[in-house]
């Protein structure tokens, strides 16, 4: 691997992460050192920091919400409720 490719992936540890978690990276570098870009696409898809992947987590937080929300007068009211005799 060149020098300056090596030097550039390990100044940033989520992509020195994940090329140690898919080693097959060294070697396609190795051989292309022009395939950085798809290596740090490759690796934003594979930690779903992609902006679709943050939109669907932050739809499932609006959608936790709005469940939370709707138990809420649920749990408020079994307070209220007096003991059976």
């Amino acid at each position: 691997m060149r020098k300056e490719i090596a030097e550039y992936i390990f100044s940033r540890s989520d992509l020195r992460q994940f090329l140690r978690e898919q080693p097959q990276w060294y070697r396609i570098l190795s051989r292309r050192p022009e395939d950085l870009e798809k290596f740090e696409i490759q690796s934003l898809h594979y930690f779903k920091r992609t902006i679709p992947h943050q939109m669907e987590k932050f739809s499932n937080g609006i959608q936790m919400a709005k469940m939370m929300m709707g138990m809420l007068p649920a749990i408020l009211n079994t307070g209220n409720e007096e003991p059976a005799e």
